[in-house]
């Protein structure tokens, strides 16, 4: 469902669609996900800007073509000029906290969050001893019992399930007990990508205890895309100074690749 503009927004859809070369829906798109992700970050799966990717602020892009830089480029400056232009216009219209399409959509007695961010039909909010999880217009409040959350991780493609990390390991979302709502989160699928690191969005954050998530450092099928990505980038670095042949830097990228 296309979000409602302002007068202003409108404004800022056009320019952007016509200096970015992009369709007025793939702006908008864009604009909910760097909304969604607090200003600071946005997931996406946008056909025109290569499909599914992520980008943060201060320069982490990812895109689906992964050594496409001039799309890295393009999907940054967008990205920061939407996150500019959040801060600074009133875009959507004001709907009232609490209420689905709020950007304070989660119930008002939880409070600020010390992270949100979502994708897609999936927004999540993180609080002290509770999670909220938007999915599809409805609102599930979960009791995060002795957890300390380190990050939440959000399936691409058609499965849009949650994960987040704590001391525990890797924990789904659907496994909580409710607190509030119906539940309607699917559970997790056994491949996790992009995991989402906690963002100061709305204000100084509750002590998180950082613990890593993954207890066999060497199982590359554990480690998050970006981690891959690296990899891939020191291969090619020795390919190029003569380490790796050609053929077998081909070979070990289609291998990391294969597990994403």
């Amino acid at each position: 469902m296309q979000q409602q503009l302002t007068p202003a927004g409108q404004n800022i859809v056009n320019d952007l669609s016509n200096r970015y070369n992009l369709s007025q829906d793939a702006v908008i798109y864009m604009i909910g996900a760097v909304s969604n992700g607090g200003g600071t970050m946005a997931q996406f799966n946008c056909p025109e800007l290569g499909g599914s990717g992520q980008w943060m602020q201060g320069g982490m892009t990812m895109v689906g073509d992964m050594f496409n830089y001039g799309l890295k480029n393009t999907v940054n400056n967008l990205c920061a000029e939407i996150s500019n232009a959040l801060a600074n216009t009133q875009i959507f219209p004001i709907i009232k906290a609490g209420t689905p399409g709020s950007s304070q959509w989660w119930p008002t007695d939880l409070g600020i969050p010390f992270s949100s961010g979502g994708q897609n039909n999936i927004r999540y909010a993180v609080f002290p001893n509770r999670i909220a999880i938007e999915s599809n217009g409805q609102i599930t409040v979960y009791d995060t019992l002795d957890h300390n959350i380190g990050g939440v991780s959000q399936q691409q493609g058609g499965d849009t399930s949650l994960t987040f990390s704590s001391q525990y390991g890797t924990i789904a979302v659907s496994s909580l007990p409710i607190i509030s709502g119906a539940g309607n989160v699917p559970p997790p699928s056994p491949h996790v990508n992009f995991a989402q690191p906690l963002y100061n969005d709305f204000a100084t954050p509750a002590p998180i205890v950082h613990t890593p998530v993954f207890t066999e450092p060497h199982n590359v099928q554990n480690d998050s895309a970006d981690t891959i990505i690296q990899l891939i980038e020191k291969l090619a670095k020795l390919r190029d100074s003569g380490a790796l042949t050609e053929d077998e830097f081909n070979g070990k990228k289609v291998e990391l690749l294969g597990r994403l």
